[in-house]
């Protein structure tokens, strides 16, 4: 269920009321008292974000030199409750110029008053969104000296931006050129055991856009997802292209996505905010293309001496290359003394994080580099401690290719004037935590 709040208080770091307004009679007006006592003036304040005292539930978060408290009696949903908590804090922000604390509460009280009515109605949160909002709420806040200056003002179309489906998006937009950048991003997450077995891996991706498109354009974004496939060839009732097809888990959309179109076709359809913005986020755990696999051996040659050698090879294609690619083997704290021998790159030991640092600036593929080195420990008298071998660790940047599979089989582009676009689609993958143990 919404937040459904019976009150809300904003209160400076002594406790004082800066302001609040009651959206329900279930509570009383003494319940900050009860978050005073129980609460402020205790050593809890900062253990647990959500209390529970006599019958209701406190959802506090401190912004600055602030405290923001939401009172309610009965069953709520805490996440839309801080969600509402973060988005009104940037809509205040962008009223003050970027600020927000006890000051600027104090010179905006009239103003907050206002925006407190319209961003919420009886407890439930509405529009928080400061494009709208301040084509019909056009105060403006007392800025602080220090804030950045006012930026332009929107063109004045209150009625459509308020109660029409694209409160992201102004109209009036004109560009010389038309283009659509498209890039996808996927973090690889890996856990490999010594002996070569994948213990854990899986891929998060987003979909991030850039879009300079002149009037109100629909786009409609196609992908190689095994559901949307099947979905558009039982439309067409034609069978299904052969291709390598991926199943995407835990997707999440930017607001501007039409979900009932999504739900009934399985396609991407939308009315893109203009600027930059992240249109979807997805994670894939099944089928994942693994670039680098990593060949460790490490032999400990008595008390003081030890041999490394690590063989990284590049599985994407001979055309393709990785850059920044940075490989950290772990050694031990007693280490003196290290020589080198890589075949690619170069390769030092840093004592401050007990790794030997293997950096590669550019990485083709369908390549095996190798390094080898010796390493010179301190001898102790006191009793040798097993050494406990953290993980080899990986960095990289790969472009043009995906772990996952993804693919962008069509970026469509329709706006009423007929206008040409031109559409750059981009992929690349990252490490995220990648981990080989030896």
């Amino acid at each position: 269920m919404p937040v459904a709040a019976s009150a809300i208080y904003f209160l400076n770091l002594r406790g004082d009321v800066l302001i609040n307004r009651l959206y329900r009679d279930d509570v009383g007006g003494n319940m900050v008292d009860a978050f005073r006592v129980h609460i402020m003036q205790t050593k809890e304040l900062g253990t647990c974000p959500v209390r529970q005292i006599g019958g209701c539930s406190f959802f506090y978060m401190r912004v600055s030199n602030v405290y923001i408290v939401i009172v309610v009696s009965s069953n709520a949903n805490v996440a839309c409750a801080f969600k509402f908590v973060v988005e009104a804090v940037s809509l205040f922000k962008s009223y003050f110029g970027g600020a927000f604390d006890e000051d600027a509460i104090r010179n905006n009280f009239v103003l907050i008053y206002e925006l407190l009515d319209e961003i919420m109605d009886f407890g439930y949160p509405q529009n928080l969104s400061p494009e709208i909002l301040k084509l019909y709420i056009t105060q403006e806040g007392v800025r602080s000296p220090f804030s950045s200056k006012a930026s332009d003002k929107p063109v004045p179309n209150a009625t459509l931006q308020v109660t029409g489906a694209v409160g992201w998006r102004r109209e009036g937009l004109v560009y010389k050129k038309n283009e659509v950048f498209l890039d996808i991003v996927e973090s690889v997450n890996l856990l490999m055991s010594s002996k070569g077995s994948v213990l854990r891996c899986d891929v998060t991706g987003k979909v991030l856009m850039k879009c300079f498109l002149s009037g109100m354009p629909d786009l409609k974004l196609g992908l190689n997802d095994k559901i949307g496939l099947e979905k558009e060839s039982q439309l067409k009732s034609r069978p299904t292209k052969s291709g390598k097809t991926i199943e995407l888990d835990d997707v999440t959309f930017h607001q501007c996505v039409n979900l009932t179109r999504f739900n009934s076709e399985k396609t991407v359809s939308f009315v893109p905010p203009d600027g930059e913005f992240e249109l979807m986020k997805y994670r894939i755990t099944e089928g994942v293309n693994l670039p680098f696999r990593v060949l460790p051996t490490i032999k400990e040659l008595g008390r003081t001496r030890m041999e490394v050698n690590v063989k990284v090879k590049s599985v994407f294609g001979a055309k393709m290359f990785a850059l920044g690619v940075v490989v950290k083997i772990p050694v031990p704290k007693q280490t003196a003394k290290t020589s080198f021998q890589v075949t690619s790159g170069r390769a030092k030991y840093n004592p401050s994080i007990d790794c030997l640092v293997w950096k590669i600036k550019k990485f083709p593929g369908q390549t095996e580099p190798t390094l080898s080195a010796e390493i010179e420990l301190i001898s102790t008298m006191t009793e040798k401690k097993s050494w406990t071998r953290p993980p080899i660790q990986m960095e990289f940047q790969v472009p043009m290719f995906t772990a996952s599979g993804l693919r962008v089989r069509f970026l469509k582009v329709w706006e009423k004037s007929g206008y040409n676009t031109v559409e750059w689609v981009r992929y690349i993958t990252k490490a995220g935590s990648y981990e080989i143990r030896c």
